[in-house]
């Protein structure tokens, strides 16, 4: 399978080399050159299979030649044998046409551990099979970050620089981070917003002398293998609820666009999905862009999902790709226009286009706590603040004859301030993090500047 860049000037790359690579020279995102599709009998057939056997069908129709089912199944088995749930990604009923998807079963609580489980050890064997290191560069509003560490952590062909915002991620994403001490992990805490983080990120990206002299790659959602990986828990839910018999919607909480851009690939495989809704916290530029077709940055406001406080969306670029048919040309002026201006508008036919696939809605901090009281009175059920913004997004859309199904992205443990402001208490801790605030921390600080995070990683690394 080959991987094109959205902006079309990079070559075409094999799944290995495209994972390797992250982000295109050319500044673009890679993504197929085509959507394989599974038939309704495939999909009938995966009913009743494992995790680990869906994982190793989806996945391997993105990896082609180069990593071949055999290779890539110890490699999923490893990955999944780090969860706590024999189901991996259980479903559970929370009424009559609702129902939440728990991912917060892996290492770091978080659904990011269902991708960088895997994409660790992709990176891993990748690596050794070339006799190659390289150097991870990643930025995150939470989650990312502990899940890339747990993924990463102790690997002798890698090196991870993660960065977060300084004092804008909970105590507990943070200590995930900052705790792990081996020597392969390198955290640093920026002066600035999480957009400030991964604009760095992208600076030395784009920097090609310095992405070549350290082989830089990325292990946030600009890789595709991320994407990959997440699609499989869109299959294992609706399969569960009846697909491919039956259509599905699924909700999720979102600021990047990564989580709910792996629900539209499932979509182009031929998974009946009949809506995807997008949850939002007040830094809505997702909602915004589906209310009016106008993509525009604002200011990043502090809310009680901070792992949703992102002005802008970088995932969703490889979605504009599809909605302008793969036209580069068209969508590198959306992007320069954005550079530019901080702002887009794609016109009706393209906007009524996209509503098709999604709707979005918002919920404020005020609303987010009345709705963690509300749910939990309703069904005993204690659920995290961006959780939460996808419940509220389902019953906003409204129900029709088709399950709705919210991703449950991360355990409501990981933000204890938000769920006692809600609840007046804190959901605990499970046992694998009771001690998380007696450890050592390790991390960096650095201002928002390019070259002072430039001399760190090359002073680091010699």
């Amino acid at each position: 399978m080959d991987y094109i860049s959205t902006r079309g000037q990079a070559p075409l790359l094999d799944f290995e080399r495209a994972t390797l690579r992250g982000l295109a020279d050319d500044g673009g995102l890679y993504l197929p050159s085509s959507w394989p599709v599974l038939s309704h009998d495939e999909m009938h057939d995966l009913q009743g299979h494992s995790y680990p056997d869906l994982a190793l069908c989806i996945i391997e129709k993105f990896t082609g030649d180069c990593l071949p089912g055999e290779a890539l199944r110890p490699l999923i088995d490893e990955a999944c044998a780090r969860f706590r749930h024999d189901a991996v990604a259980p479903v559970k009923q929370l009424d009559d046409r609702l129902f939440l998807m728990e991912l917060f079963h892996g290492p770091t609580l978080a659904f990011k551990d269902y991708a960088l489980q895997i994409l660790g050890r992709l990176f891993q064997h990748f690596l050794v099979r070339r006799s190659q290191t390289c150097t991870i560069l990643g930025a995150t509003s939470g989650d990312t970050g502990s899940a890339a560490i747990a993924g990463l952590k102790g690997l002798p062909a890698i090196e991870l620089f993660m960065l977060h915002p300084h004092n804008r991620v909970s105590g507990v994403q943070r200590r995930q981070m900052t705790t792990v001490l081996d020597d392969n992990i390198h955290n640093i805490a920026v002066e600035g917003t999480f957009d400030d983080c991964q604009n760095l990120v992208k600076s030395l990206f784009n920097d090609l002398d310095f992405k070549t002299a350290h082989s830089l790659s990325a292990v946030n959602s600009i890789n595709w293998a991320r994407i990959a990986a997440q699609v499989v828990y869109y299959f294992r839910a609706a399969l569960a609820l009846g697909a491919p018999e039956r259509e599905i919607s699924f909700s999720v909480p979102t600021g990047n666009f990564g989580n709910v851009l792996a629900g539209y690939v499932a979509k182009k495989m031929g998974l009946p999905i009949r809506k995807l809704i997008i949850g939002s916290n007040e830094n809505d530029i997702l909602t915004r862009f589906f209310e009016t077709g106008s993509m525009e940055r604002r200011d990043v406001r502090t809310t009680l999902s901070p792992s949703m406080d992102i002005g802008i969306s970088s995932n969703f670029e490889r979605y504009l790709f599809e909605l302008v048919d793969h036209d580069s040309d068209r969508l590198n002026g959306f992007m320069h226009e954005f550079q530019e201006n901080g702002r887009f508008e794609v016109g009706r036919d393209l906007l009524a286009r996209a509503r098709q696939d999604f709707s979005a809605y918002r919920l404020t901090d005020e609303d987010t706590r009345k709705d963690i009281k509300t749910t939990f009175d309703a069904t005993g059920e204690i659920i995290d603040p961006h959780s939460i913004i996808g419940v509220s997004a389902a019953r906003q859309e409204g129900f029709s004859d088709a399950p709705v199904v919210v991703l449950a992205t991360a355990h409501p443990a990981k933000f204890p301030e938000a769920i006692r402001s809600a609840l007046g208490f804190e959901a605990p801790l499970p046992a694998q993090l009771a001690d998380l605030f007696a450890l050592e921390e390790r991390c960096a600080h650095l201002p928002d500047c390019a070259a002072s995070l430039k001399r760190f990683i090359e002073t680091t690394l010699a």
